[in-house]
């Protein structure tokens, strides 16, 4: 009898052969692997150490009872908003660092994870067992360093007096041990994937930062609060369910305004950006040129190498715009592999200069298809239309009808080249 379809996914997902893992490049594969097997070394040797009771291990379930309630209740879109998630896990892992042995710090971003992959989002599993074992590492470290500390200045008790604020700020000190260890060990890790991304635009902008300040002050008021009595730990979930809406607020917000996939404005959120742009440079008289940009024969990159190399490709171009461009221009994604860009304060012939300078930084470019430059490597070229307003009172429908037609003639003659029609040229 014929095996189902049921059955064959599930012998498929446990045949070790057919894994993602073995399609990453070497230097990744081997620490993406080596990080779990550590994981499974150490909390073996943590739990051989370990003095095992009840009292600690009702406490361990009652904390991990309360984060998985938390995990629960985390809404998918926290998964769909790019790198930056926040599901507030390491709040509920750090009170299990500081009051119980390694070894619980170590096993509860398990359980955790697991759930989040089950019921929230579908993660690539390597990803996510890398993830979860960094966690467990990175916390472990921080429970062996509290654990290490003088009972005088921190201990299993959080004392009066003094004590209280010595042993809360040990519990925020491995707070950041755990924290920053567990995000250094992921982002080495999408270094060596991509090490063309650059992430400090998104780890150091004012939400991240600011989500960054909310789990670590909601890790140490729970760790304060359940040191104190651990039943209180079932009062503080509404209050991380509450704080992770107020985060999730600006990533919505982000979200609305940009294209995922780019980091660009989206096409409707430049058109309204553009709209209000088009009419400042009428009402003052000033100058402004707009560029259409696509990515010549990108079909050919993504049916040769890929949609996620054609995702990086996108990425390289990306990059491009934001290097080249000033921090006033507006660049968006209008779909596909277009890009639009918005030049205020730009007569016609200094767009051409802008355009050809963006055409011939893009064909240079090389892009590794795997991460290895040994390996294949993607070029690219684009053509660009370019239209000028120089304070003729058009619309922005006006300026995008040119572009398009300039882009139109680019491809047609060739491709890899730059046209200019000026909106008055076009609507006569």
């Amino acid at each position: 009898m014929e095996a189902s379809s049921v059955t064959r996914r599930l012998l498929a997902s446990v045949d070790v052969r057919n894994w993602a893992w073995w399609r990453l490049p070497w230097l990744l594969r081997a620490y993406v692997g080596i990080v779990p097997v550590t994981w499974l070394v150490l909390i073996g040797y943590a739990a051989s150490q370990t003095t095992w009771n009840l009292a600690d291990l009702e406490k361990f379930l009652l904390l991990l009872g309360c984060g998985l309630i938390s995990v629960a209740a985390t809404p998918r879109t926290a998964y769909t908003q790019g790198a930056l998630v926040r599901d507030f896990i390491t709040v509920w892992v750090l009170p299990v660092a500081i009051l119980l042995p390694p070894v619980y710090a170590m096993a509860a971003p398990i359980p955790l994870l697991v759930l989040t992959q089950w019921r929230i989002h579908r993660g690539v599993i390597y990803r996510r067992a890398f993830t979860a074992t960094a966690m467990g590492l990175a916390y472990g470290a921080a429970s062996l360093v509290f654990h290490a500390v003088p009972a005088s200045v921190a201990g299993p008790s959080i004392g009066t007096g003094v004590h209280v604020l010595t042993w809360t700020l040990t519990v925020a000190a491995c707070e950041i041990l755990g924290g920053r260890g567990h995000n250094a060990l992921i982002v080495l890790a999408v270094k060596l994937s991509d090490p063309t991304i650059k992430l400090a635009d998104q780890e150091l902008s004012r939400e991240a930062l600011q989500a960054d300040f909310a789990e670590f002050d909601l890790g140490v008021l729970i760790t304060v609060v359940v040191a104190v009595n651990p039943v209180l730990a079932v009062f503080a979930v509404p209050t991380v369910l509450l704080a992770r809406r107020f985060i999730m607020h600006a990533q919505l917000l982000a979200q609305s305004r940009i294209d995922t996939k780019t980091g660009l404005l989206n096409a409707s959120t430049w058109e309204r950006e553009a709209t209000v742009e088009i009419a400042r440079a009428v009402r003052t008289g000033s100058p402004l040129a707009l560029a259409l940009v696509d990515i010549d024969h990108f079909k050919v990159v993504n049916d040769t190498y890929g949609h996620l190399a054609g995702d990086k490709a996108l990425r390289a171009v990306t990059d491009t715009l934001r290097s080249q461009l000033r921090s006033y221009d507006l660049a968006g994604r209008f779909g596909g592999e277009e890009f639009v860009v918005l030049l205020p304060q730009t007569r016609e012939v200094d767009a051409i200069n802008v355009a050809e300078r963006l055409r011939a930084h893009i064909a240079a470019l090389s892009i590794p298809v795997a991460g290895d430059e040994s390996g294949p490597n993607i070029k690219l070229t684009i053509s660009v239309g370019v239209a000028a307003l120089d304070g003729a009172s058009r619309e922005l429908t006006d300026m995008l009808a040119a572009a398009d037609a300039a882009l139109y003639y680019a491809k047609e003659t060739g491709r890899n080249k730059t046209h200019v029609i000026t909106a008055t040229a076009q609507a006569s």
